[in-house]
């Protein structure tokens, strides 16, 4: 029939209740029929649109009890215990005595005066003889009266709720509200809204007219229902394309880890070699080797971490990790040289390689034959062997570029770096860097912009500038600045520069060496929006599911 009015088994259920026991609450009808109250809603709702259901909203006042309220009460409230105090006085005490004894007791004297007064228990007194506290009338011929507010809350055993508008006017609802509308230690008064269900007369027409018919909801036809011819009573479900979708958090890795990746393949792409070194180095290929003078302020315990066993590390060609280099059985040292993708290999070279320590050093002390003057000072071997945490990944480049001083030669290290920081929204004291060198007879420093600027382009980021400044092995030098736009400000991503000839002659090199040491944390913080570097290392799964697969 084209007047039919189906309805899914949740709403039958609704409309059978409200044609049997209407009006009823509609909460009535969620306990009857067992559905959930949002599908109740749903269901008068669209009745009622259809001008089957009439929907009655009755306000109304709930008084809940709060939690405590029963402690409280127990413990004395300030009113009743002024009443017991003024009623074995007497029935009236002085001022300034009262005020004493309740500064004993620790009870406000302002809610005395303002629940004694609400309840008609307490009043102040004027005469001749002074300001006095006395009990009313009322309080003095009924002490032991419990009020109705209290009596209403011990009937309900100090828990759960009820609405005024039921109590019947013996339990006195308006003096309740006085007393308990702005006593929220006590219990809450709340409005609330109740919905009456009723059918219309064009509801119990159609009930009479047999017009409402009970479908089957569902969301999808199988063949079963096709073949036995079920689907005559099935109604498909429909599609609310306006509802919001569930979010779906699927498999990622971590952001931090995904950045340590895109620029590993960022560098891959422009050609580069990757290569790898030591956590723990020795001051030698940390300091030394970059011509940083050993009494440099870097070098303090403020600045450095230094490990205590083991406290020193052999400078190359004084210990093959096997054997002594004097009394070797071979004309070469062999050495371990990590190599890309994080392997490593042992590999052949000569005995000049093992003069990098004495050109290190007369170079520290003299200038050797790099044109400079030195640093003027004795050098130390035993401060070189001294072992650290590495402070810059430039340790693992400046060993490719001793054991590969020819060009051409590209060469780049992502790790691990320490440094004693101050943690803050844009320093940890552990973070990643990645450091790169390009070692080439027509390098200069347009070429070090130009390939810095490529390697943030393919970061996704356009706003990268260079201002000049200071490294004590690189010169000229610049540091590297891009653009935050969730802090509105240019952060420091790290420094750049050309190798001194102080760095590179020692080492066998005799070209121009293009280096840099970036910092990894700061550049995933403006790429996820963070305004704080130590959230990345916060373990929130919530946080991380949010973070998007693609930025």
């Amino acid at each position: 029939m084209s007047d039919e009015i189906l309805l899914n088994e949740a709403a039958y259920a609704v409309w059978q209740t409200v044609r049997e026991r209407g009006p009823i609450e509609l909460g009535e009808v969620v306990k009857i029929t067992g559905v959930d109250q949002a599908q109740v809603s749903a269901a008068a709702t669209d009745a009622s649109t259809q001008g089957f259901f009439k929907i009655t909203e009755t306000f109304k006042e709930e008084l809940a009890i709060s939690e405590g309220a029963r402690a409280l009460y127990e413990a004395g409230l300030p009113e009743f215990l002024a009443a017991s105090k003024l009623h074995q006085s007497g029935g009236e005490m002085a001022m300034p005595e009262f005020v004493e004894w309740a500064k004993r007791k620790n009870v406000a004297v302002n809610d005395i005066f303002k629940w004694g007064a609400a309840r008609n228990w307490i009043e102040r007194i004027k005469d001749s003889s002074g300001l006095r506290i006395s009990l009313t009338a009322a309080r003095r011929n009924n002490p032991d009266a419990i009020p109705s507010d209290i009596a209403l809350l011990t009937r309900m055993h100090w828990h759960g709720s009820c609405f005024l508008d039921e109590l019947d006017s013996e339990t006195q609802p308006d003096l309740i509200r006085e007393l308990l509308s702005k006593r929220p230690e006590l219990a809450k008064i709340k409005q609330r809204t109740t919905r009456s269900l009723n059918l219309t007369e064009k509801g119990t027409g159609a009930f009479k007219s047999r017009n409402v018919r009970q479908v089957k909801e569902r969301n999808t036809l199988t063949p079963e229902d096709l073949e036995s011819g079920a689907w005559r009573e099935i109604k498909l479900r429909p599609y609310d394309v306006t509802l919001a979708a569930r979010d779906v958090h699927p498999a990622k890795i971590h952001p931090l880890r995904k950045i340590i990746e895109q620029t590993r393949r960022a560098f891959l792409e422009m050609g580069f070699a990757e290569v790898v070194s030591p956590m723990i180095e020795s001051a030698f290929w940390n300091f030394d080797a970059l011509f940083q003078p050993q009494d440099h302020p870097a070098r303090d315990m403020q600045d450095t971490f230094y490990m205590r066993d083991p406290a020193a590390a052999p400078l190359p060609g004084e210990w093959d990790g096997l054997q002594s280099v004097h009394g070797g059985p071979e004309k070469g040292v062999r050495i371990h040289f990590p190599t890309r993708q994080g392997s490593a290999n042992e590999e052949m070279v000569p005995d000049t390689f093992v003069d990098i320590v004495n050109n290190v050093r007369l170079t520290h002390e003299t200038g050797w034959e790099t044109g400079s003057e030195g640093w003027g000072y004795t050098w130390s071997p035993e401060v070189s062997r001294q072992v650290v945490l590495r402070t810059h990944t430039t340790a693992a480049t400046i060993r490719a570029l001793a054991a590969n001083p020819n060009p051409p030669g590209k060469f780049f290290c992502v790790g691990w770096t320490y440094r004693n920081e101050t943690i803050s929204f844009k320093h940890l004291p552990v973070f990643h860097q990645v450091d790169g060198i390009i070692i080439d007879e027509e390098a200069n420093l347009a070429s070090l912009m130009g390939t810095l600027q490529e390697f943030y382009s393919k970061m996704g980021f356009g706003r990268v500038k260079f201002k000049p400044a200071f490294y004590p092995y690189t010169e000229p030098s610049v540091d590297v600045v891009v653009y935050m736009e969730s802090r509105g400000k240019w952060i420091e991503m790290g420094g750049a520069g050309i190798f001194r000839p102080e760095v590179t002659l020692p080492l066998g090199c005799k070209y121009p060496v293009l280096a840099w040491g970036l910092g990894i944390e700061r550049l995933a913080m403006i790429r996820f929006g963070l305004a704080d570097i130590r959230e990345l290392y916060r373990p929130s799964l919530d946080a991380l599911e949010e973070v998007p697969l693609c930025r």
